[in-house]
Order: C-alpha cells, then sequence, then structure tokens
C-alpha cells in the first residue's frame, strides 16, 4: 500500500529534475508563469494578514506554504470548468481568475467577495468543512447530464476527510463516474488536531480505494506535481473516466487563521526546517538557477510587481462605500420570515443606542 501511494515528486526539494523525460515539457516560460505566480500569491498573503493586524480586515485563513499545491491545480484547469474552494484556497481561486480585490472584499465580510467574473464558475469558499465535496459532485454530474466535456476541481483539507460529506461526495462521484477531481491539501493539521490523531490511514489517497477510483499521493510543494497530476486527472474526467482524489502533502507554515496561536500545540521551528527544505518558491528558484534561467535582476521585478499589484487590489478594495447592514438579512430567503425580521429589528436598534 505505502509503495502504491509513493509520492509522486517532478523537482525535488533542492531543485533537482527526478525525471528528465519531463525537462522538454518545462518550458522557461511555464516554469517563470509559476514563479510569479507563487511571488503574487505569497505577497497578497503576507499583506493580508498584516491588513488583518491593522483592522483592515476580518479574521483571515493565511496559506503560506501551500502556493505551489493551489498555483500548480489551478492553473491545470480550463476557463469553463468548475472550482470549489474551502476558505483557504484564494491562491487557487485567484489562479483561476478571480480578482484579488474581490478576494479582499470577501475577508473585509462584503457580500461582493462571493461573486466572481461573469463566466467564472467560481463557488463561493466552502468553511464548513467538506460541505463542498457534495456540491462539486453534482456541478460535475451535471455537467456529464448535459453532455459537456467540463470537469470540476474540489479543494478541502486533511480534517475534511473525517467528515460525512467527504464520503458521500467521494460515493456519488465514482458511481456517477462524475468528471470532478477530489484534491486534498494535507498540512497536517486540522486546526490544532495532527494528522496522525485525525485517521489510522496511513494516507489519504488509499481512501480512494473504496471508492473504486485511482488516488495520487504528490508533494504538495511541488508546482509541477500539482500541475501534471492534476492535468492528468483531468484528462481522464473529460475522457469519462470519473474521478480522482489526489493528496498533495503540504505545509502550512502560519497559524489555522489570524484568531489561532500555533505555537499553543505545534513546534514553529518545525516551520523554518520545511522552508529550507522545500519551500515551493525557493524549490523553484533552486531549479531555475540549475537550469540557467534564473536572473537576479528579473526576480528583484517579479518581486516589485507583485507588491504594487497588491497595492493596486488594496486601493480597489478600499475604495468601496461603506458595506449596508441590510445585506445581513434581505438576502437569506426571498420574503423574510418573522425571526429574520426580528433579529434585523434587534440588530438596528442596537445601532442606534436602543436597549434592548
Amino acid at each position: 500500500m505505502e509503495e502504491q501511494f509513493a509520492k509522486v515528486v517532478y523537482v525535488d526539494g533542492d531543485g533537482n529534475l527526478v525525471d528528465n523525460e519531463m525537462k522538454s515539457q518545462l518550458t522557461e516560460d511555464l516554469v517563470k508563469h509559476f514563479y510569479r505566480q507563487m511571488v503574487l500569491m505569497r505577497t497578497f498573503d503576507r499583506k493580508a494578514i498584516n491588513m488583518q493586524r491593522q483592522g483592515r480586515l476580518g479574521t483571515y485563513a493565511p496559506f503560506e506554504g501551500q502556493e505551489a499545491a493551489q498555483v500548480g491545480s489551478a492553473y491545470a484547469l480550463r476557463q469553463d470548468d468548475w472550482i470549489f474552494p474551502t476558505y483557504r484556497d484564494h491562491a487557487a481561486t485567484m489562479t483561476f481568475g478571480m480578482p484579488m480585490d474581490t478576494v479582499l472584499l470577501y475577508w473585509n465580510g462584503r457580500s461582493e467577495g462571493c461573486i466572481p467574473p461573469e463566466g467564472k464558475r467560481i463557488f463561493p469558499p466552502a468553511v464548513p468543512l467538506a460541505t463542498q465535496l457534495p456540491h462539486a459532485a453534482g456541478a460535475a454530474m451535471a455537467e456529464q447530464y448535459k453532455g459537456t466535456d467540463h470537469a470540476a476541481i474540489v479543494y478541502f483539507g486533511d480534517g475534511s476527510t473525517s467528515e460525512g460529506d467527504f464520503h458521500e461526495g467521494m460515493n456519488f462521484a465514482s458511481i456517477f463516474k462524475a468528471p470532478v477531481i477530489f484534491y486534498n491539501q494535507n498540512n497536517q493539521y486540522a486546526i490544532s488536531v495532527p494528522i496522525e490523531r485525525q485517521m489510522n490511514s496511513r494516507t489519504i489517497a488509499q481512501k480512494a480505494v473504496a471508492y473504486g477510483i485511482p488516488g495520487v499521493r504528490i508533494d504538495g510543494n511541488d508546482v509541477f506535481a500539482a500541475y501534471f497530476e492534476t492535468k492528468k486527472a483531468l484528462e481522464r474526467a473529460r475522457a469519462g473516466k470519473g474521478p480522482t482524489l489526489i493528496e498533495a502533502v503540504t505545509w502550512r507554515y502560519g497559524a489555522h487563521t489570524t484568531a489561532d496561536d500555533p505555537t499553543k500545540y505545534r513546534d514553529q521551528s518545525l516551520s523554518e526546517k520545511k522552508r529550507e527544505s522545500g519551500d515551493p518558491i525557493l524549490r523553484l528558484e533552486r531549479f531555475m538557477k540549475m537550469e540557467g534561467i534564473w536572473d537576479e535582476k528579473w526576480n528583484e521585478w517579479t518581486w516589485e510587481e507583485a507588491a504594487e499589484m497588491v497595492e493596486e487590489a488594496v486601493r480597489t478594495m478600499e475604495a468601496y462605500p461603506e458595506a449596508d447592514a441590510n445585506d445581513l438579512f434581505d438576502h437569506v430567503f426571498e420574503e423574510k420570515t418573522w425571526t429574520i425580521q426580528d433579529q434585523k429589528d434587534q440588530y438596528f436598534d442596537y445601532l442606534r443606542g436602543v436597549s434592548i
């Protein structure tokens, strides 16, 4: 079982190409595209954390360390595919086409942050664990019924595999051969609970065996493994061969959210060791240096460009008019129930300083 689900690696932590047959597919344009996108995502993530600390954003879920898993997989999608993210997958949604300012609006507590650009099939971020897996299976089945070759990808963490919705989504998709990729980012902690306290399985990928579908375990810090293995799974799905479970083994350097203190449950020196041994961006930099396509000035420009793009997104987000508190109540039901109306009245009394 362990050998069957050994991690797929294209470029190791030191930047070495593991399979030389892949070299022709790793073009300079592709390599630089991945590097720029991961730098942009990391710059965004760090800015968002700083803004939350300044009171300019609400509670935020950082993803630093998981850029390769998200960027590589999302880049494998076609424009007409579906993407079902969690609250931590904004790097994936932005790679797929969600504007940065829209993502910032979401973390600023605004309903506009859930609305993708016209024509983009991006589901609103799922905060409850695993609820989006049956949705993804259903959307993929709908595309199947319509006779298209559109596929869906659904992201979820290791903690989601303990939820019933994980099994229900996998079961439905496997029975009906729905064109959906179940993409697990195993960052090894479900908030504060380590993976060995969550399951007795040696891997998440092996859970695919129970549903009769392929399970693939990849090095989630290798952007090429994320890209090419997702692409293979999508091709299989489009050919009518059904779903695939991908386990991307990765690590979140920081907190579960900005409301969390990871030092309470994890030795944070582990994060620094993992950063040196296999950070997604550092790994790609090492590979580029080995291949002779590294340029220090280009790298400086890449980080500067990313900072400018993020700052522009921040300015766009903060230029929005003040949010309308009515939105909290007016879009729950087509016609408000008395309970919703009562809550609304009490809340607006509170805003006016009326004692309840």
